[in-house]
Order: structure tokens, then C-alpha cells, then sequence
């Protein structure tokens, strides 16, 4: 009934990650959304800066609206979605949290536990350093207990979605080496986010491909501290990202030094693999000589992840492809959504 539905508020949805948000609490069953913010396009209907939202039932008569704490709390929301920058989340996220909303944070604010870390990354001090024991990292393969009652959640960036899903279990395991892993991400331009820039436009982007970032991208910073966690011991990773002439999509392969013998290895990986994502409705494992693909992956929030064993080298070649917007964005926050509100974690994600 519409009176259960658990009413919503998306804190900055004017650009490609909130557009993606609102697509999909727009068809979530059990949501009602009462509150949606942009400075940019306050006072204009949902459906006229979004037009593909028209005949959406939830979305009828709804305005964007100033990003004005008072105003957002009273409209009744219990959970907010933050999709704005670095460094601007938190001055919403702790007045919010202090009049009892729960919120699911899409930027890098709450991801590290380290606020050293923050500043040697994002270049300021961290605006609340406080929050960051109170925040769970909310990549719910791992932390889905701790989701299930978290009142901030720290949404995973989406490089580093693509990199977890296949490394921590292995590194958990000791089935790899915790030195010498590489890896090279390619990621669809909307990764860049809604902004006028030369270097993103079509004719600079279309049929090429480089490299960006390297060899100390920001998301390195949540990456590191996740497989150090998995490893028992610190990690320090080469990661290169590319930007590819797609819209969305990440393609992640990574390199890796085995531990142990290699006639036993795939069996291995497929055994530290298999049982920690069997109640994991959005991974698929491709299994051995299959590598992962974007095509499959596009508007849904499931991760591909596949891998070969290189006997001349001596090495396990990793595979694994998402959506940006969608398990590296948008629909991996819902997925936390989910688990905060004792809904089923594939309510309202299943989109193929």
C-alpha cells in the first residue's frame, strides 16, 4: 500500500548518477519519493529535465527542489541518497543524520577510515572526521550485516566495485599474492560525470581510447585499504583507468601473482569464489576462460567476473565488467537501500 512505502529523499539528482537513482526509485515498489534537490534545477518538474521519467506515477506533480535541510526534513523522508561531490556530502550528511535520517552516501566522503588518507588523496582536510567510524563501506557482498543497520552508508566508488568483487576473497584465501597485482580498468564517459569539459566531448572521446589518472588515481585510496583488509597485510596496487567512447559500462582486468601450484589454481579461485558469492544475487561468476563484457552488464546492477590461468607467465588473469551508473553507482546504492529496510536485497534491481 502506498501509506507503507518508505518515503525518499535524492540529495543532488540533476546529474548522470542521480538520473540513474531516480530511474530507478521510480519503479521501486516500496518506495515513495517526496524529496529530490538541485540548485541548478530547482523549481522544474522531474519530468521536464528527465522527460524519459513521464507516466512514472511516483514522479507525477514532483519538483526539484533547493537542497535546504529544513525543507527536505520536512517532507517526512527516512532515508536520503546524497549523489554530490566530494566534500560537499557531509555538510548534508550530518545535519540530516541529526534529525534521524538514515543516509546512503554516493560520494567519497565516508569511504575511508582514515582521514589522513582522505587529505593525502583528496587534497582537504576531511570535513567530518568524526562520522567516518560511524560510516559501513557499502559494497554488501561483504558488509551486509553491518548495512542491515547502519545509519550512513558509504557507497563503493566505481573502479573500485569492479576490483573488490574478484580480489577479496582471493586475497581472504591466500590463493594470490598480496604483492604485485596490476590492474587496467577502461570506464564509459558518463564516469566523468555531467560537466562541460574539452577533453569529454564527443569528436575528443569517439574512436579513441587513453589512459587518465595514473599511477595515483583517488579511488586507489578505498581500493588499498579494502584488499589490505582482506589481506591481513598492507597492498599497494599499479592501477591505470581508461576512458573508452561508450556512454557507461567498466571493463576491469587484473594481474595477478599465484600463490601455490598452477595446475591447481583455477580450482582454487573457483573455490574461494563460489562460497563467498553463493547468496550473492548480483554476482555471476563466468567460471575459467571466459572474460567479462560490458554488453552484459549495462542498466543492471549484477558484476560479470571471469578469469584464466597464464601457465607461461605464471600468473591468474582476473576479469570483471559492470555498469558504472548502475552496480558502481546508483543501483549498488539501492542495493544497500534494500538491506537498511529489511527489503528484499534484489527488490526493485532486477532489470535485465
Amino acid at each position: 500500500m502506498e501509506s507503507e512505502r518508505i518515503k525518499v529523499a535524492v540529495v543532488g539528482a540533476s546529474g548522470y548518477t542521480g538520473q540513474e537513482l531516480l530511474r530507478l526509485l521510480a519503479m521501486h515498489p516500496a518506495v515513495e519519493l517526496v524529496s529530490v534537490t538541485s540548485r541548478q534545477e530547482a523549481g522544474r518538474p522531474l519530468t521536464a529535465v528527465f522527460p524519459r521519467l513521464k507516466g512514472a506515477p511516483s514522479v507525477e506533480g514532483l519538483s526539484f527542489m533547493e537542497p535546504d535541510i529544513a525543507a527536505i526534513t520536512a517532507t517526512g523522508a527516512t532515508v536520503a541518497f546524497l549523489a554530490l561531490p566530494h566534500g560537499v556530502a557531509s555538510e548534508f550528511a550530518i545535519p540530516l543524520l541529526e534529525n534521524g535520517i538514515r543516509i546512503i552516501d554516493l560520494s567519497a566522503d565516508f569511504r575511508l577510515r582514515s582521514a589522513a588518507v582522505y587529505r593525502e588523496y583528496y587534497g582537504h582536510e576531511h570535513p567530518a572526521p568524526a562520522l567516518l567510524k560511524k560510516a559501513v563501506y557499502g559494497l554488501p557482498e561483504f558488509y551486509r550485516e553491518e548495512i542491515v543497520s547502519a545509519d550512513l552508508v558509504a557507497s563503493p566508488g566505481c573502479y573500485p566495485t569492479s576490483i573488490l568483487v574478484p580480489l577479496v576473497p582471493l586475497l581472504k584465501a591466500g590463493v594470490i599474492s598480496a604483492k604485485g597485482i596490476a590492474v587496467s580498468s577502461l570506464s564509459g564517459v558518463s564516469g566523468a560525470g555531467k560537466k562541460a569539459e574539452a577533453s569529454l566531448l564527443f569528436a575528443e572521446v569517439n574512436e579513441s581510447l587513453r589512459a587518465y589518472g595514473a599511477p595515483k588515481h583517488r579511488h586507489l585510496s578505498e581500493i588499498e585499504q579494502e584488499l589490505a583488509i582482506a589481506a591481513g597485510v598492507g597492498v599497494t596496487i599499479s592501477f591505470v583507468p581508461h576512458l573508452m567512447p561508450v556512454t557507461a559500462g567498466i571493463l576491469t582486468t587484473i594481474f595477478c601473482e599465484a600463490s601455490g601450484d598452477l595446475a591447481t589454481l583455477s580450482r582454487r579461485v573457483e573455490s574461494a569464489l563460489q562460497p563467498c558469492y553463493d547468496g550473492s544475487p548480483f554476482v555471476r561468476l563466468l567460471g575459467e576462460g571466459v572474460f567479462a563484457d560490458t554488453k552484459h552488464v549495462v542498466r543492471t546492477n549484477f558484476v560479470d567476473v571471469g578469469w584464466i590461468v597464464d601457465q607461461r607467465a605464471g600468473r591468474l588473469i582476473l576479469s570483471s565488467a559492470e555498469d558504472n551508473l548502475g552496480k558502481g553507482a546508483g543501483s549498488q546504492a539501492i542495493q544497500s537501500f534494500n538491506l537498511m529496510n529489511g527489503l528484499p536485497e534484489t527488490c526493485g534491481l532486477l532489470n535485465f
